[in-house]
């Protein structure tokens, strides 16, 4: 099948399968799409929040992104948590080098609110990573970090949107709304419109892994060819499905269900 898609994940491990390296892995292979990975840092997490993170040895990062390079196609890449700049610096270099669409997860606090990257970290990614990136999918907190502004309305989604396109040189936001008290809405901004992406909010504290998930979603579908409005869409439709079917698994905020959605 010489022409099968393939996606790689830069991230975070989550033993308890709900996030992380897991849930990327979980997701390409239910989009039909061949997942590669690099670990970044191997987190001890469960559905109730972190214990305890081991960040692999730079040259480690280094060696696990060279081999890939020289080896496999990549047609699309996602980043999730990226703990450090020393870690950031290596990625970025290696990312100029893959002539793929580059979708960021901008991963800052785990759903349980522990802290997963430093404050050096996110000065990095907004200054180096972020113009790089085909597609940024901040959350409304991580929205308000990267553009400094308070976010409490849909227009405030919208101007977030368009600020982190405008100053920071993405290709595209998706400011995502699952924050918010109504309707599960999304708005993308690509740089020339506005597209609208809605889901009626389903009643769950299971939401563990979902902004893994979403962005891996768009990562296999861009993979796959489609325009980046399509992917998300599509993806949009993936990770509803999958809340809308989670695990009552665990102590805390349990897994989405990645198969909810057999995509052929």
């Amino acid at each position: 099948m010489n022409n099968v898609s393939c996606a790689l994940t830069i991230a975070g491990t989550d033993p308890s399968g709900g996030a992380g390296i897991q849930a990327d892995l979980k997701t390409f292979q239910e989009l039909q799409t061949y997942g590669m990975s690099v670990i970044t840092s191997v987190v001890a997490q469960n559905t109730t929040g972190v214990t305890s993170v081991h960040h692999m040895p730079i040259n480690m990062i280094e060696d696990q992104l060279e081999v890939i390079i020289k080896d496999m196609p990549i047609h699309a890449l996602k980043t999730g948590m990226i703990a450090n700049k020393q870690m950031m610096e290596i990625i970025s270099k290696k990312i100029e080098k893959m002539d793929a669409p580059y979708v960021m997860d901008p991963v800052m606090v785990a759903t349980s609110g522990d802290s997963l990257i430093d404050t050096e970290a996110r000065s990095f990614l907004r200054e180096y990573l972020l113009p790089q990136t085909a597609l940024v999918t901040p959350n409304i907190p991580e929205a308000e970090f990267i553009t400094g502004h308070s976010i409490e309305t849909l227009e405030d989604m919208k101007d977030a949107a368009k600020h982190i396109v405008d100053h920071f040189n993405a290709d595209a936001a998706l400011i995502k709304g699952g924050h918010m008290k109504a309707d599960a809405v999304d708005f993308l901004y690509d740089g020339s419109a506005m597209h609208t992406f809605s889901a009626k909010r389903i009643n769950t504290k299971n939401t563990h892994g979902t902004g893994c998930t979403y962005s891996a979603a768009i990562t296999s579908y861009l993979a796959k060819g489609y325009s980046m409005v399509e992917a998300v869409q599509k993806s949009k439709d993936f990770v509803t499905a999958a809340i809308s079917q989670s695990f009552e698994l665990g102590y805390g905020n349990g897994p989405t269900n990645h198969w909810a959605i057999r995509e052929r």
